[in-house]
């Protein structure tokens, strides 16, 4: 396939350190540090018949309408819910994704969030630069014999579990597929929600966004949940009510709520109450912003590109996973 270099490739939301690499690959390729967000940005990508994005350009059935020569949509991420795939296909774009840049970063992260919490980390730092080198005050939460309950266990959900292992940890999963290495390996039990809320110390999330999975974590659910448990979120703000966190926050069922995507991330100030309140840990939206995940990312959607023009089938492609799913739908605690 025959893609003009003027104006034939768009690379959207390029941080400054990743744009050498766009250019050693594709040195035609028109590079924006920006979303595809407003008729400006638009009107720069009307022409484009390959655009590579990342997760805040939203790709819906109006926009795609405004995309006329669009034949190869590339997002950098895993997750594809920015972009209409119906649409998409009536319209005859494939669209590609990166199934796994690095999914050990995010599991990564979700240790990081809590050893940096319940350690007591940045209190501790913070204690010795003002001149006082005191242990007291300071006890932490040990995670060896805690339980942990990890709802999703694909590839991000599968890393959680490993190092949960490694720590000494009590593991329960939900999931509509298992994963047999992890029950025969590390010890996961798969147990219902219901089960999983009720007995997990900390509480690590895994899903998409979907309708499905939409404030799965509502106030029936923290109501199901130990006292003194520990939330983490690092895959989606909107499966978590945020009202409903705060209160849970304010009577003490959830004792710590470590959270790495929020509800309303794009006007996070609507999420305000919830990013100030003392048990809460923010972080913008940076579990998968490692330097090898980074790398990872766009080599996936340069080697998608490449067999689009060579006209081959990108092997990520997106489709509909060939898997046999036995257990019951993972849904909303009721």
């Amino acid at each position: 396939m025959i893609v003009s270099p003027q104006r034939g490739i768009l690379f959207l939301e390029v941080d400054a350190e990743d744009r050498p690499l766009v250019l050693e690959r594709f040195p035609e390729a028109q590079i924006l540090d920006r979303p595809l967000d407003g008729d400006a940005i638009l009107k720069e990508a009307n022409k484009a018949e390959i655009i590579s994005c990342f997760v805040q350009s939203s790709f819906d059935a109006q926009t795609l309408k405004k995309l006329p020569q669009l034949k190869l949509l590339c997002t950098r991420s895993v997750g594809y819910d920015h972009i209409d795939l119906e649409a998409a296909k009536k319209q005859r774009i494939t669209v590609c994704n990166v199934p796994d840049y690095g999914s050990y970063v995010i599991a990564e992260h979700v240790f990081a969030l809590l050893l940096g919490t319940l350690r007591h980390v940045e209190e501790g730092d913070k204690r010795v630069e003002g001149g006082t080198f005191d242990y007291h005050g300071l006890r932490g939460v040990a995670l060896f014999g805690k339980t942990m309950g990890i709802v999703g266990t694909g590839r991000i959900g599968r890393h959680v579990a490993k190092i949960a292992c490694g720590f000494g940890m009590n593991i329960l999963a939900v999931d509509q597929c298992r994963t047999k290495e992890l029950e025969e390996k590390f010890g996961v039990r798969y147990v219902s929600m219901e089960e999983l809320l009720s007995g997990s110390d900390v509480v690590t999330l895994h899903l998409p966004a979907t309708n499905e999975t939409e404030h799965m974590l509502d106030r029936k659910a923290f109501k199901n949940m130990k006292q003194g448990v520990v939330l983490v979120n690092t895959a989606r703000g909107t499966l978590i009510d945020s009202q409903a966190l705060l209160a849970a926050l304010n009577d003490g069922t959830v004792a710590h709520a470590l959270l790495d995507v929020l509800e309303h991330e794009k006007n996070f100030e609507e999420d305000r109450a919830l990013i100030d309140h003392p048990n809460v840990v923010t972080t913008p939206h940076i579990a998968f912003f490692a330097d090898s995940s980074m790398r990872n990312m766009y080599l996936d959607a340069f080697q998608s590109i490449n067999e689009f023009l060579s006209g081959k089938e990108p092997v990520h492609i997106i489709k509909a996973p060939a898997v046999v799913c036995d257990l019951p739908r993972i849904k909303k605690y009721t």
